[in-house]
Protein backbone atom coordinates (compact mmCIF):
# COMPACT_ATOMS: atom_id res chain seq x y z
CA UNK A 1 0.00 0.00 0.00
CA UNK A 2 1.35 3.40 -0.99
CA UNK A 3 1.73 6.41 1.35
CA UNK A 4 -1.12 8.20 -0.41
CA UNK A 5 -3.41 5.21 0.01
CA UNK A 6 -2.53 5.04 3.73
CA UNK A 7 -3.19 8.76 4.07
CA UNK A 8 -6.58 8.31 2.44
CA UNK A 9 -7.40 5.63 5.01
CA UNK A 10 -6.41 8.09 7.76
CA UNK A 11 -8.61 10.81 6.22
CA UNK A 12 -11.57 8.44 6.07
CA UNK A 13 -10.95 7.33 9.66
CA UNK A 14 -10.78 10.98 10.79
CA UNK A 15 -14.14 11.70 9.16
CA UNK A 16 -15.68 8.76 10.97
CA UNK A 17 -14.06 9.71 14.30
CA UNK A 18 -15.38 13.28 14.08
CA UNK A 19 -18.85 12.04 13.12
CA UNK A 20 -18.92 9.66 16.08
CA UNK A 21 -17.59 12.32 18.43
CA UNK A 22 -20.41 14.56 17.25
CA UNK A 23 -22.91 11.82 18.11
CA UNK A 24 -21.30 11.38 21.52
CA UNK A 25 -21.44 15.10 22.31
CA UNK A 26 -25.06 15.35 21.20
CA UNK A 27 -25.92 12.43 23.50
CA UNK A 28 -24.00 14.11 26.35
CA UNK A 29 -25.89 17.37 25.73
CA UNK A 30 -29.22 15.50 25.91
CA UNK A 31 -28.16 13.83 29.16
CA UNK A 32 -27.18 17.25 30.53
CA UNK A 33 -30.61 18.68 29.73
CA UNK A 34 -32.28 15.71 31.43
CA UNK A 35 -30.03 16.08 34.49
CA UNK A 36 -31.04 19.72 34.79
CA UNK A 37 -34.75 18.88 34.54
CA UNK A 38 -34.37 16.24 37.25
CA UNK A 39 -31.91 18.32 39.36
CA UNK A 40 -29.23 15.65 39.06
CA UNK A 41 -25.51 16.44 39.41
CA UNK A 42 -23.40 16.80 36.27
CA UNK A 43 -20.49 14.98 37.89
CA UNK A 44 -20.61 11.19 37.86
CA UNK A 45 -17.14 9.93 38.72
CA UNK A 46 -18.27 6.31 38.91
CA UNK A 47 -19.59 6.45 35.35
CA UNK A 48 -16.40 8.16 34.14
CA UNK A 49 -14.29 5.47 35.80
CA UNK A 50 -16.25 2.70 34.08
CA UNK A 51 -15.82 4.40 30.69
CA UNK A 52 -12.06 4.69 31.18
CA UNK A 53 -11.85 1.08 32.38
CA UNK A 54 -13.83 -0.13 29.34
CA UNK A 55 -11.81 1.76 26.70
CA UNK A 56 -8.53 0.69 28.30
CA UNK A 57 -9.62 -2.93 28.03
CA UNK A 58 -10.67 -2.45 24.39
CA UNK A 59 -7.35 -0.77 23.61
CA UNK A 60 -5.45 -3.67 25.17
CA UNK A 61 -7.40 -6.17 23.04
CA UNK A 62 -6.52 -4.20 19.91
CA UNK A 63 -2.83 -3.96 20.75
CA UNK A 64 -3.01 -0.21 21.52
CA UNK A 65 -1.33 1.34 24.54
CA UNK A 66 -4.13 1.72 27.14
CA UNK A 67 -2.41 4.78 28.65
CA UNK A 68 -2.58 6.57 25.30
CA UNK A 69 -6.27 5.81 24.96
CA UNK A 70 -6.93 6.94 28.53
CA UNK A 71 -5.35 10.33 27.77
CA UNK A 72 -7.57 10.73 24.71
CA UNK A 73 -10.74 9.72 26.55
CA UNK A 74 -9.98 11.89 29.55
CA UNK A 75 -10.15 14.88 27.22
CA UNK A 76 -13.29 13.53 25.49
CA UNK A 77 -15.00 13.20 28.88
CA UNK A 78 -13.99 16.77 29.80
CA UNK A 79 -15.54 18.09 26.58
CA UNK A 80 -18.65 15.97 27.14
CA UNK A 81 -19.12 17.50 30.60
CA UNK A 82 -18.60 21.00 29.23
CA UNK A 83 -21.54 20.69 26.79
CA UNK A 84 -23.89 19.80 29.64
CA UNK A 85 -24.48 23.51 30.21
CA UNK A 86 -23.27 23.83 33.77
CA UNK A 87 -22.32 27.02 35.63
CA UNK A 88 -19.62 27.35 38.28
CA UNK A 89 -19.25 30.19 40.79
CA UNK A 90 -15.73 31.29 41.76
CA UNK A 91 -14.18 34.05 43.85
CA UNK A 92 -12.50 36.83 41.93
CA UNK A 93 -12.52 38.46 38.52
CA UNK A 94 -12.25 36.65 35.17
CA UNK A 95 -8.68 35.42 34.86
CA UNK A 96 -8.43 34.35 38.52
CA UNK A 97 -6.73 31.06 39.29
CA UNK A 98 -10.01 29.70 40.67
CA UNK A 99 -11.68 30.32 37.32
CA UNK A 100 -8.78 28.62 35.56
CA UNK A 101 -9.14 25.61 37.87
CA UNK A 102 -12.87 25.47 37.07
CA UNK A 103 -12.16 25.49 33.33
CA UNK A 104 -9.62 22.70 33.70
CA UNK A 105 -11.96 20.60 35.86
CA UNK A 106 -15.24 21.05 33.96
CA UNK A 107 -13.97 21.90 30.46
CA UNK A 108 -13.42 25.11 28.54
CA UNK A 109 -17.07 25.52 27.53
CA UNK A 110 -18.34 25.76 31.13
CA UNK A 111 -19.98 29.04 32.16
CA UNK A 112 -18.16 30.73 35.05
CA UNK A 113 -19.79 33.14 37.49
CA UNK A 114 -17.43 35.59 39.26
CA UNK A 115 -18.13 36.42 42.92
CA UNK A 116 -16.51 39.09 45.05
CA UNK A 117 -16.00 36.93 48.15
CA UNK A 118 -15.78 33.30 49.23
CA UNK A 119 -19.01 33.88 51.15
CA UNK A 120 -20.71 34.79 47.87
CA UNK A 121 -19.53 31.53 46.25
CA UNK A 122 -21.03 29.49 49.10
CA UNK A 123 -24.24 31.53 48.95
CA UNK A 124 -24.52 31.02 45.19
CA UNK A 125 -24.44 27.24 45.62
CA UNK A 126 -26.53 27.10 48.81
CA UNK A 127 -29.31 29.20 47.24
CA UNK A 128 -29.26 27.27 43.93
CA UNK A 129 -28.08 30.27 41.90
CA UNK A 130 -25.37 28.05 40.42
CA UNK A 131 -25.18 24.24 40.60
CA UNK A 132 -21.47 24.31 41.42
CA UNK A 133 -18.84 26.47 43.07
CA UNK A 134 -15.08 26.18 43.31
CA UNK A 135 -12.92 27.43 46.19
CA UNK A 136 -9.23 27.08 47.05
CA UNK A 137 -8.65 25.24 50.33
CA UNK A 138 -4.88 25.05 50.65
CA UNK A 139 -1.64 26.02 48.97
CA UNK A 140 1.53 23.95 49.14
CA UNK A 141 3.56 27.03 50.12
CA UNK A 142 1.21 29.18 52.22
CA UNK A 143 -1.02 26.54 53.81
CA UNK A 144 -4.79 26.46 54.26
CA UNK A 145 -7.33 29.14 53.33
CA UNK A 146 -8.82 29.65 56.78
CA UNK A 147 -11.93 31.57 55.71
CA UNK A 148 -13.02 28.79 53.36
CA UNK A 149 -12.86 26.16 56.11
CA UNK A 150 -14.91 28.38 58.43
CA UNK A 151 -17.63 28.80 55.80
CA UNK A 152 -18.36 25.07 55.71
CA UNK A 153 -19.97 25.47 59.12
CA UNK A 154 -22.18 28.34 57.93
CA UNK A 155 -23.62 26.92 54.69
CA UNK A 156 -25.43 23.74 53.71
CA UNK A 157 -23.20 22.69 50.84
CA UNK A 158 -21.24 19.54 49.99
CA UNK A 159 -17.77 18.86 48.68
CA UNK A 160 -18.34 16.83 45.51
CA UNK A 161 -14.90 17.01 43.92
CA UNK A 162 -11.34 18.22 44.24
CA UNK A 163 -8.62 19.31 41.86
CA UNK A 164 -5.06 20.55 42.22
CA UNK A 165 -3.36 23.03 39.94
CA UNK A 166 0.19 24.26 39.48
CA UNK A 167 0.25 27.99 40.27
CA UNK A 168 2.71 30.10 38.30
CA UNK A 169 2.67 33.82 39.04
CA UNK A 170 3.47 36.71 36.70
CA UNK A 171 4.41 40.30 37.50
CA UNK A 172 2.02 42.35 35.36
CA UNK A 173 2.04 46.05 34.53
CA UNK A 174 0.94 48.53 31.89
CA UNK A 175 2.73 48.38 28.58
CA UNK A 176 6.11 50.13 28.55
CA UNK A 177 6.75 49.52 32.26
CA UNK A 178 10.14 48.02 33.14
CA UNK A 179 11.14 46.06 36.22
CA UNK A 180 13.12 49.03 37.51
CA UNK A 181 10.05 51.28 37.34
CA UNK A 182 8.00 49.23 39.81
CA UNK A 183 7.60 50.47 43.40
CA UNK A 184 4.23 49.00 44.42
CA UNK A 185 2.85 45.50 43.78
CA UNK A 186 -0.72 44.47 44.55
CA UNK A 187 -2.37 41.05 44.66
CA UNK A 188 -4.22 38.63 46.91
CA UNK A 189 -2.30 38.09 50.19
CA UNK A 190 -1.74 34.43 49.32
CA UNK A 191 -0.11 35.38 46.02
CA UNK A 192 2.05 38.02 47.69
CA UNK A 193 3.15 35.41 50.22
CA UNK A 194 4.00 32.92 47.49
CA UNK A 195 6.25 35.51 45.81
CA UNK A 196 7.78 36.98 48.98
CA UNK A 197 11.45 36.37 48.04
CA UNK A 198 11.05 37.95 44.61
CA UNK A 199 9.25 40.99 45.99
CA UNK A 200 11.76 41.46 48.81
CA UNK A 201 14.61 41.42 46.30
CA UNK A 202 12.69 43.88 44.13
CA UNK A 203 12.41 46.22 47.14
CA UNK A 204 8.78 47.16 46.50
CA UNK A 205 5.78 47.79 48.74
CA UNK A 206 3.27 44.94 48.86
CA UNK A 207 -0.37 46.02 48.62
CA UNK A 208 -3.01 43.37 49.52
CA UNK A 209 -6.00 43.07 47.17
CA UNK A 210 -9.11 40.89 47.22
CA UNK A 211 -8.12 38.95 44.11
CA UNK A 212 -5.17 38.30 41.78
CA UNK A 213 -7.00 39.03 38.52
CA UNK A 214 -8.91 41.84 40.22
CA UNK A 215 -5.63 43.58 41.03
CA UNK A 216 -4.75 43.50 37.31
CA UNK A 217 -8.17 44.86 36.35
CA UNK A 218 -7.83 47.69 38.88
CA UNK A 219 -4.32 48.47 37.69
CA UNK A 220 -5.61 48.82 34.13
CA UNK A 221 -8.38 51.18 35.19
CA UNK A 222 -6.33 53.49 37.42
CA UNK A 223 -3.54 55.95 36.68
CA UNK A 224 -0.95 54.35 38.96
CA UNK A 225 2.61 54.77 37.68
CA UNK A 226 5.32 52.59 39.22
CA UNK A 227 2.68 49.96 40.08
CA UNK A 228 2.27 46.31 39.11
CA UNK A 229 0.13 43.31 40.05
CA UNK A 230 0.66 39.59 40.50
CA UNK A 231 -1.66 37.23 38.67
CA UNK A 232 -1.79 34.57 35.98
CA UNK A 233 -0.58 34.93 32.41
CA UNK A 234 -4.22 34.49 31.39
CA UNK A 235 -5.20 37.56 33.42
CA UNK A 236 -2.56 39.64 31.63
CA UNK A 237 -3.97 38.51 28.29
CA UNK A 238 -7.60 39.14 29.28
CA UNK A 239 -6.92 42.71 30.42
CA UNK A 240 -4.42 43.64 27.72
CA UNK A 241 -1.52 44.12 30.10
CA UNK A 242 2.20 43.41 29.87
CA UNK A 243 4.03 40.57 31.65
CA UNK A 244 7.17 42.12 33.14
CA UNK A 245 8.41 38.89 34.75
CA UNK A 246 7.03 35.34 34.84
CA UNK A 247 7.50 32.38 37.15
CA UNK A 248 8.15 34.68 40.13
CA UNK A 249 6.80 32.30 42.80
CA UNK A 250 9.40 31.36 45.40
CA UNK A 251 8.68 27.63 45.20
CA UNK A 252 8.57 25.96 41.80
CA UNK A 253 6.49 23.20 43.40
CA UNK A 254 3.68 25.67 44.06
CA UNK A 255 0.26 24.01 43.93
CA UNK A 256 -3.19 24.96 45.12
CA UNK A 257 -5.90 22.44 45.99
CA UNK A 258 -9.50 23.36 45.19
CA UNK A 259 -12.82 21.94 46.39
CA UNK A 260 -15.83 21.66 44.07
CA UNK A 261 -19.02 22.64 45.90
CA UNK A 262 -22.54 21.38 45.28
CA UNK A 263 -25.74 20.74 47.23
CA UNK A 264 -25.74 17.10 46.23
CA UNK A 265 -23.60 14.08 47.04
CA UNK A 266 -21.78 12.10 44.40
CA UNK A 267 -21.77 8.28 44.29
CA UNK A 268 -18.61 6.25 44.98
CA UNK A 269 -16.02 6.17 42.21
CA UNK A 270 -13.79 3.50 43.72
CA UNK A 271 -11.01 6.00 44.52
CA UNK A 272 -12.55 8.50 46.92
CA UNK A 273 -11.80 10.79 49.83
CA UNK A 274 -14.10 12.09 52.54
CA UNK A 275 -13.87 15.36 54.46
CA UNK A 276 -15.42 15.83 57.90
CA UNK A 277 -15.37 18.41 60.69
CA UNK A 278 -15.81 17.69 64.39
CA UNK A 279 -15.21 19.18 67.81
CA UNK A 280 -14.25 17.48 71.07
CA UNK A 281 -14.45 18.47 74.70
CA UNK A 282 -11.44 20.46 75.93
CA UNK A 283 -10.19 17.52 78.01
CA UNK A 284 -7.03 15.36 77.96
CA UNK A 285 -7.12 12.49 75.46
CA UNK A 286 -10.32 13.50 73.70
CA UNK A 287 -8.69 14.20 70.33
CA UNK A 288 -6.64 11.00 70.60
CA UNK A 289 -9.80 8.97 71.20
CA UNK A 290 -11.45 10.50 68.12
CA UNK A 291 -8.46 9.80 65.87
CA UNK A 292 -8.20 6.25 67.20
CA UNK A 293 -11.75 5.57 66.00
CA UNK A 294 -10.47 5.94 62.43
CA UNK A 295 -7.18 4.12 63.00
CA UNK A 296 -8.90 1.10 64.58
CA UNK A 297 -10.95 0.67 61.40
CA UNK A 298 -7.99 0.94 59.04
CA UNK A 299 -9.11 4.33 57.70
CA UNK A 300 -6.15 6.24 56.23
CA UNK A 301 -6.07 9.85 57.41
CA UNK A 302 -4.62 12.20 54.76
CA UNK A 303 -4.99 15.57 56.48
CA UNK A 304 -5.94 17.17 59.79
CA UNK A 305 -6.53 20.90 60.24
CA UNK A 306 -7.61 22.81 63.34
CA UNK A 307 -9.56 26.07 63.39
CA UNK A 308 -10.74 28.14 66.40
CA UNK A 309 -14.40 27.61 67.21
CA UNK A 310 -14.78 31.39 67.69
CA UNK A 311 -17.06 30.59 70.62
CA UNK A 312 -14.53 30.09 73.41
CA UNK A 313 -10.81 30.97 73.43
CA UNK A 314 -8.43 28.07 72.73
CA UNK A 315 -11.12 25.65 71.67
CA UNK A 316 -11.01 24.22 68.16
CA UNK A 317 -12.88 22.46 65.37
CA UNK A 318 -10.92 19.76 63.56
CA UNK A 319 -11.15 19.18 59.82
CA UNK A 320 -10.12 15.75 58.58
CA UNK A 321 -9.63 14.22 55.15
CA UNK A 322 -9.34 10.46 54.79
CA UNK A 323 -9.47 7.85 52.07
CA UNK A 324 -12.81 6.21 51.39
CA UNK A 325 -16.44 7.12 50.70
CA UNK A 326 -19.12 7.98 53.24
CA UNK A 327 -21.16 4.97 52.09
CA UNK A 328 -18.37 2.50 52.94
CA UNK A 329 -19.43 0.23 55.85
CA UNK A 330 -16.42 1.05 58.02
CA UNK A 331 -17.10 4.76 57.56
CA UNK A 332 -20.67 4.50 58.85
CA UNK A 333 -19.35 2.64 61.89
CA UNK A 334 -16.65 5.27 62.39
CA UNK A 335 -19.14 8.16 62.31
CA UNK A 336 -21.37 6.45 64.86
CA UNK A 337 -18.41 5.85 67.14
CA UNK A 338 -17.04 9.36 66.60
CA UNK A 339 -20.33 10.81 67.76
CA UNK A 340 -19.76 9.19 71.16
CA UNK A 341 -16.45 11.05 71.60
CA UNK A 342 -17.27 14.40 69.95
CA UNK A 343 -19.46 17.39 70.62
CA UNK A 344 -20.56 17.27 66.99
CA UNK A 345 -19.56 15.56 63.72
CA UNK A 346 -20.44 16.82 60.26
CA UNK A 347 -19.61 15.15 56.94
CA UNK A 348 -18.60 17.79 54.39
CA UNK A 349 -18.65 15.36 51.49
CA UNK A 350 -17.18 12.35 49.72
CA UNK A 351 -15.58 12.88 46.34
CA UNK A 352 -13.18 11.32 43.81
CA UNK A 353 -9.53 11.87 44.64
CA UNK A 354 -7.76 14.31 42.35
CA UNK A 355 -5.11 12.79 40.15
CA UNK A 356 -1.60 13.86 41.23
CA UNK A 357 -0.31 16.72 39.08
CA UNK A 358 2.98 17.49 40.80
CA UNK A 359 6.10 16.50 38.94
CA UNK A 360 9.81 16.83 39.57
CA UNK A 361 10.82 20.07 37.88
Amino acid sequence: MSIEESRKRIDNADLEIVRLLGERLNAARTIGEQKQRESLPILDAAREGKVIEKVRALADEMGINPNDIEQVYTRIIEVSKSVQLTTVAFQGEPGAFSEQAALEFFGQAVTTCPCETFDAVFTSVAEDRTPFGIVPVENSSEGSISRVYDLFLEYDVRVCGETAMRISHCLIAKRGTTLGDIRHVSSHPQALGQCRDFLTHLGCTMVPAYDTAGSVKLLREQDTPHSAAIASARAAQLYGMQIVASGIEDNRHNYTRFFILSKRDVPPSGADKTSIVFSVKHEPGRLYEAIRVLADRGINLTKIESRPTRQKPWEYNFYLDFEGHRTDPQFAEAIESLSEHCLFVRVLGSYPKAKPVWKTL
